[in-house]
């Protein structure tokens, strides 16, 4: 399904394709070769989400584009089922496995591999190269550490510094969630005014060009 959002629609290429029940949203740019399966949301909510070639985004990921943090997905980059990719930058031949995560202001180095349930924290680089193994997590900056589960204390001192709640909420640590969700619902309020571009993607039409259907 394509979804006008905020007066964006998304574009896709006649290479590219899109299964009937996955979802793009708002300004969402494929690139050439790219597959995007059953389930899969990618949402331009008040910023952008682009491809490059060849990338393969599997059945129920969610990738999130933000206004201060587009997320930017480079060349021959697999998206794994249920992957999260959220304000982030994936640089090229990146494989994100499974139920991994890349959280707002964070970048995915070149040829990095995030296994699966691995996490790379807000604002946070990952060097090229790089492997997070299975459940681990990535924190910290110019250069991420990698943490196991149970390194919580040690992960704290430096996931503390990275400023989750301002880069994901613009808001102060300690904002109560009350505060929070008020301001959630009405920015997300916006979706009250999408339209349905098109409900079944037809990989011949370049790009997509289709009348709004109320």
């Amino acid at each position: 399904m394509l979804i006008e959002h905020r007066g964006q629609r998304p574009v896709v290429p006649a290479s590219a394709y899109v299964a009937p029940s996955a979802v793009l949203c708002g300004a969402v740019t494929l690139g050439e070769g790219t597959r995007v399966l059953h389930g899969a949301v990618l949402t331009a909510e008040d910023g952008e989400v682009r491809t490059g070639a060849d990338v393969v985004i599997m059945e129920n990921a969610l990738v999130r584009g933000r206004r201060r943090h587009p997320a930017i997905i480079g060349n021959a980059v697999l998206i794994g089922p249920h992957a999260h990719v959220n304000g982030a930058r994936v640089e090229d031949e990146v494989f994100v496995a499974t139920g991994a995560s890349a959280f707002p202001g964070a970048v995915v180095g070149a040829g990095s591999e995030l296994r699966i349930n691995s996490v790379l924290h807000t604002n946070s680089v990952l060097p090229p190269g790089t492997v997070v193994p299975i459940g681990w997590i990535a924190a910290g900056a110019p250069r991420a550490r990698l943490f196991s589960p149970d390194q919580h204390d040690e992960l704290w001192q430096v996931q503390s510094e990275l400023d989750f709640p301002g880069t994901v909420y613009g808001v102060p640590r300690g904002t109560s969630m009350r505060d929070i969700m008020a301001r959630q619902s009405e920015h997300f309020g916006a979706h009250l005014d999408d339209r349905i571009v098109d409900s079944i993607v037809d990989p011949s039409i370049d790009p997509i060009v289709d009348p709004i259907v109320d």
